[in-house]
């Protein structure tokens, strides 16, 4: 009974409840405030406006996180987020504060005594590696330069 109000309110509607609609959801009102507004059930306001905007039809496809270009979805695979491997790298650099971090725990430093954060799997001792190497070989060593 009540798909069958529903549909008799869709054909019904005026071209202005139609038009309204669209253009009221396009600046962000509520379904609920839309419904109220023009005197229609809020199930037929958001059946309408999901059945008859193209404009969110488009905003619904994927786009790259970082630059904003279409994706092209792979059949069977897993959801795109980024359109190259550069956008994905660039777009985690400048996010990196945004992580999940669920599993950090505070550690001291067995050298140095300061307190520093590490993920609770790692079973880190020392905060850097220059108290590392401090400890083990009681110098600094120059980590990545050629010798």
């Amino acid at each position: 009974m009540l798909s069958v109000t529903l549909c008799l309110e869709v054909l019904f509607m005026t071209e202005q409840q139609k038009s309204d609609i669209i253009k009221l959801r396009k600046k962000g009102t509520a379904f609920s405030a839309i419904a109220e507004q023009l005197s229609l059930s809020i199930n037929t306001v958001k059946s309408f406006y999901r059945r008859n905007s193209t404009a969110d039809k488009q905003s619904m496809l994927p786009t790259c996180k970082y630059c904003g270009k279409r994706l092209i979805q792979p059949y069977g695979k897993r959801e795109k987020k980024y359109c190259s491997d550069k956008c994905r790298f660039l777009w985690w650099n400048g996010h990196r504060n945004e992580l999940k971090k669920k599993t950090v725990c505070i550690g001291i430093c067995s050298f140095c005594g300061v307190s520093f954060k590490a993920y609770k799997s790692e079973n880190r001792k020392y905060c850097c590696r220059d108290c590392y190497y401090k400890a083990r070989y009681g110098v600094i060593q120059d980590v990545g330069k050629n010798k």
